[in-house]
């Protein structure tokens, strides 16, 4: 009697171990999901990155000014406006052709050894520019114009040895495209320190995935480094 209640004993404690192991193992795979309420809003071209103390969020704002608002959140999850990128007249150069869709397009943000930079295009005016801040919620620089750049959607990237790079989009190579919508995504080197542009630029991307699929409007290009791997991401169909 006192064998069997002993393998009882012994059996109950095993099965028990056994749930605990598979509920521990189990956890380490929950994903945590939240479930904020949709909101009404203007937020197009959404840019974020990862701070000093948290995480910012710039998006398009078009023809709009104050222009580029920047968001907060600590945790990717609650969002709070702290300002705006383009908060002086002086930064833009709006006028009558400028309409409600047109002007500032597709902010980029990176944050870089103290300093949040925002690249960006003025549609319809004086091109790509880069602003910068200590502060990323103000104030913000002048606007560094980037004339060798021809083209949109400029994005930052610092690489681990302190090099600095701009990816963008471009025409067709020697502006002779074979279809309608033919665009490249082209790579120059940056100077931080005068915030011009030193290299040539080179061609990442010729027309999309498929070239012959003839692909429209790659736009949007962003760089990425992950365990020692480059990533381009870019939107094909604009």
């Amino acid at each position: 009697m006192k064998t069997e209640r002993l393998a009882a004993v012994l059996l109950i404690v095993t099965l028990l171990l056994l749930t605990a192991c598979t509920a521990k193992k189990e956890n380490r795979f929950v994903t945590r999901i939240i479930h904020n309420p949709v909101l009404a809003g203007f937020y197009p071209d959404p840019s974020v990155t990862r701070g000093a103390d948290g995480y910012y969020m710039v998006n398009s704002t078009f023809g709009y000014f104050p222009g580029i608002p920047i968001f907060y959140s600590p945790d990717l999850t609650g969002w709070e406006q702290i300002g705006h990128v383009l908060h002086r007249p002086e930064q833009v150069q709006f006028d009558e052709r400028k309409l409600a869709n047109q002007a500032t397009y597709a902010p980029a943000i990176e944050y870089h050894d103290g300093t949040y930079y925002v690249a960006c295009t003025e549609v319809v005016g004086r091109g790509n520019y880069i602003v910068k801040a200590t502060d990323p919620a103000g104030p913000w620089s002048q606007p560094f114009l980037l004339p060798q750049v021809q083209g949109i959607d400029p994005s930052l990237f610092f690489d681990e040895d302190g090099r600095a790079w701009l990816v963008y989009n471009s025409g067709a190579p020697d502006n002779n495209p074979m279809w309608d919508g033919h665009c490249t995504i082209r790579l120059v080197e940056m100077d931080m320190e005068t915030m011009q542009v030193i290299s040539e630029p080179v061609i990442l991307v010729n027309g999309g995935v498929n070239i012959d699929e003839k692909p429209v409007w790659i736009e949007g290009p962003h760089l990425y480094k992950v365990d020692g791997r480059y990533y381009l991401s870019a939107a094909e169909g604009g």
